[in-house]
């Protein structure tokens, strides 16, 4: 590209950084998580959220098992304001969650946020101020020593009022420089280190230190090496939460967030599915249920994803996108023949052995364990498929178990199908298909009658209709009931043909047990005919089945 020149490296990388986190290969506990979807992720709309849907959404995030919740930024409009107060007046706010509110560092813009926390019982007092080079020399004007003042300025506000102004409100601090990426790690640690000596944290009182991606600017590795840096020089690093706030400029929120975990944060600030300002926040479900897939417990109730996702959609108006990770439409599905086969016997192989551990083919979590189905959700079938989808969705959803020959020509005939009405095959049009070529096909031969008797093996007498309406009666002789009826089409019609697969189970359907019969006959010139039969007597399925794959030849 022409212009690559005016592009160049814009984050401050820490020296000689220690990389203790890339021994780690995995996060072995649960962050603080804390929602932002109802800030950062209603900021992003292109039509804010209105009071009901806010509270509506809020009420969902308790339920998904958040128990710190940005509200907003009471001092940014009248909505905001209002949404906070009507969840405190309201009594909307539950004894074990803490409404997180936001306030740059600007007295009259604190002085509103404590006016909107009047009667909390719990909340965090996120205080920000930007602090990377690009702000402080093209947005502030202003030297270090001036935006550390601001920062320090707006502390000692927030501390002095929440003596003045919050009698029996518990009230945490948090503390941001906004555009840590873009920040020198020395000065990041200044500021944060000059504010945390004002707000003295102990063991009682801990103070949060959020360092947001507010711009991606590097690879995940600066990030992790720039959280582990700051978590090496901060102030009573027992007593501050070092919490991430990855934006996704670059795609890489979820990988910012998991590899600043293993440098040594402790709190993630996030939105569901990722929406928010730009390119969106880190994906909270996405990485709670990377955890998951490891066998660490996320602490959230994420086991009904599809309810998440619609309260979303209706809520924000935005699109959960059919591949977003765990939660899109289409994430689990196989389309792929090799996928269904692998999938559909790693299920069998699962059933069988009952193994401890998922490790399912292509499949990173049990669909059931989020709310999806397995059934709708992952066997799908187009003209991509294979035969092992195609006769799972028969047998899963109806009880057909069609013989191995069977599932492959029944398989082509849908895939062709498929194919020319280019779209996606739902279970019943499988279904449909299948009953529509394959079960009792009676023309142009029609056995309507069938009677037995042992003499010598068995004697079948056939009554059939064979092209026209004419009845014609024939009797022959077998080892079985279905050989007899076969060598009495043979000996009496013409038929040149051999049976090569007999297969034949019940099918429950609520109080009635109804029988079908598989049959696949070869003729001299190797041409193979599948057939099937349905009918309450077994027999008489049987009969069908051969019928139905005789007057199948050559279709």
């Amino acid at each position: 590209m022409k212009n690559v020149s005016k592009y160049g490296i814009q984050y401050f990388a820490p020296k000689d950084a220690p990389m203790r986190w890339a021994s780690r290969d995995h996060i072995e506990r649960a962050p603080v998580w804390c929602s932002v979807d109802l800030r950062d992720g209603n900021q992003a709309l292109v039509v804010p959220m209105s009071l009901d849907e806010k509270i509506e959404y809020f009420k969902t995030l308790v339920r998904a098992g958040f128990k710190q919740i940005e509200v907003g930024f009471p001092a940014a409009s009248d909505t905001e304001y209002l949404f906070l107060r009507t969840l405190i007046d309201h009594g909307l706010i539950p004894e074990d969650v803490t409404v997180q509110v936001l306030t740059q560092s600007r007295e009259h813009i604190v002085r509103r946020t404590y006016e909107a926390l009047q009667g909390v019982k719990h909340a965090i007092v996120h205080l920000y101020n930007p602090t990377s080079v690009a702000q402080r020399e093209q947005v502030f004007r202003m030297s270090r020593e001036e935006i550390k003042t601001i920062a320090t300025s707006g502390a000692e506000l927030c501390e002095r009022l929440r003596v003045e102004m919050m009698d029996g409100s518990d009230i945490q601090f948090e503390y941001s420089p906004e555009s840590f990426t873009g920040t020198e790690p020395e000065f990041a640690a200044e500021v944060c280190n000059a504010v945390l000596d004002i707000w003295q944290p102990t063991a009682e009182r801990p103070v949060i230190i959020n360092l947001p991606a507010t711009v991606s600017l590097s690879m995940p590795h600066v990030y992790a090496n720039q959280i582990e840096y700051m978590c090496d020089h901060l102030h009573c690093r027992e007593h501050v939460v070092v919490s991430l706030h990855p934006h996704n400029d670059r795609g890489c929120a979820v990988a910012d967030t998991e590899m600043g975990l293993l440098a040594g944060a402790d709190r993630v600030e996030g939105t569901l599915f990722g929406n928010g300002e730009r390119t969106g926040n880190a994906d909270i479900l996405t990485i709670a249920l990377n955890m998951y897939a490891q066998g660490v417990d996320p602490g959230l109730n994420l086991e009904d994803v599809p309810h998440l996702v619609e309260t979303y959609e209706h809520v924000t108006g935005m699109h959960v996108y059919e591949r977003q990770p765990y939660a899109g439409q289409l994430v689990f599905a196989a389309f792929s023949g090799g996928h269904q086969d692998a999938i559909t016997k790693g299920m069998r192989w699962r059933e069988q052995n009952a193994p401890e551990r998922w490790t399912v083919p292509y499949l990173s979590i049990d669909p059931t364990d989020i709310g999806r189905e397995y059934e709708s959700d992952v066997i799908r079938i187009n003209s991509q498929s294979g035969k092992g989808g195609i006769s799972h969705v028969l047998e899963s959803r109806y009880g057909y178990d069609l013989p191995a020959g069977m599932r492959e020509d029944f398989g082509y005939t849908v895939k062709r199908i498929s194919d020319r009405q280019h779209r996606e095959m739902q279970a019943d049009d499988i279904r449909a298909i299948f009953m529509e070529t394959y079960v009792n096909f009676f023309d142009p031969l029609d056995v309507v009658e069938a009677h037995f008797k042992q003499e010598n093996g068995i004697i079948a007498t056939i009554t059939v209709f064979n092209g026209g309406r004419e009845e014609q009666v024939f009797t022959a002789q077998g080892n079985g009931r279905l050989d007899a009826v076969s060598n009495a089409l043979k000996a009496n019609l013409g038929y040149r043909y051999s049976i090569i697969k007999y297969q034949e189970h019940a099918i429950e359907q609520g109080s009635d047990s109804k029988a079908i019969a598989y049959v696949g006959i070869r003729t001299p010139e190797g041409l193979v005919s599948w057939g099937a039969g349905t009918h309450d007597d077994i027999m008489a399925a049987s009969v069908n089945a051969l019928v139905s794959a005789i007057n199948r030849i050559g279709k």
